[in-house]
């Protein structure tokens, strides 16, 4: 047994990227950053909860990581497979008793997200398409979270409704580059089932909904900092052309790349839009 394998498998960098989210979207809902206390309590109930998400995969991914990812805790004996889910459980119990102690609606969402984890890593990550929209789900909970927690939606929504549809245009792109690879392993990815070519469309399908959503937080009377959107809405409809142009694994490779960065510049204009919002 390794002790940093405790770590390692919790992909902290991962986790606390997601925590800084969770703030993120309770800055958004509020207009302002919520107090130390509660930023603490929110970042940990999303690291912990990302920790419980990643733990939970490894544990059911064991044999296919012994052949895939051989250096992960798991799979070179750093823990056992029992250990690890002890383990996860413990941090997930933590994460739901801060949860809640921050309000009732927090803990209840936090719950229903924990739950989704264990579920997408047990039975619904094989499934075509309804894996990409539990990744999809998971990832625009994380800022709505934060904004439960501090008991106001406000603008926080509009962040997860696009962070939710620009996520699923994503991992169906993700999923069109790991094409090849997948039908090696016998997986039954949305490309592999529908085809490339429809699977894109319909990423892009998502990607152009992920645009005409942007303009919502406009109508709900959003700041001025939030221009820097326009950037983020070119780079999505660009990326659209690329990947109706060229239906292709290395396309798609490019393309979910891009639609990454644009994530990045979305949450940026979010926040400068809601700390600019009497502007």
């Amino acid at each position: 047994m390794e002790l940093k394998g405790f770590l390692e498998i919790l992909r902290p960098a991962n986790c606390v990227v997601a925590g800084l989210v969770g703030i993120l979207g309770a800055t958004v809902a509020l207009g302002n950053l919520p107090s130390y206390e509660k930023s603490l309590m929110i970042f940990l109930v999303v690291f912990l909860g990302c920790s419980w998400g990643n733990i939970i995969n490894d544990y059911f991914d064991y044999e296919i990581d012994k052949i895939n990812r051989p250096n992960r805790p798991l799979p070179r004996g750093a823990l056992s497979r029992k250990v690890a889910l002890v383990y996860g459980l413990c941090l997930s119990a933590l994460g739901l008793f801060i949860a809640y102690m921050l309000n009732l609606w927090a803990f209840f969402f936090a719950f229903g997200a924990y739950l989704l984890m264990y579920l997408y890593a047990w039975r619904l990550k094989p499934t075509p398409l309804v894996g990409n929209l539990a990744v999809a789900t998971l990832t625009g909970a994380t800022p709505l979270y934060g904004a439960i927690a501090v008991g106001k939606i406000g603008l926080a929504g509009y962040l997860a409704l696009c962070a939710f549809l620009v996520n699923v245009a994503r991992e169906i792109f993700k999923d069109v580059e790991d094409v090849e690879g997948d039908k090696a392993h016998g997986a039954k990815t949305l490309p592999i089932v529908w085809g490339v070519e429809k699977a894109s469309k319909l990423g892009v399908l998502f990607s152009i909904a992920t645009v005409i959503a942007s303009f919502l937080p406009v109508k709900a009377g959003i700041g001025l900092g939030y221009l820097p959107i326009i950037v983020v809405d070119g780079i999505i409809l660009f990326s659209s052309y690329e990947i109706l142009k060229d239906p292709s694994p290395i396309t798609a490779g490019k393309v979910q790349r891009k639609l990454k960065l644009a994530i990045y510049l979305a949450v940026f204009s979010f926040l400068l839009g809601s700390l600019t919002k009497e502007v």
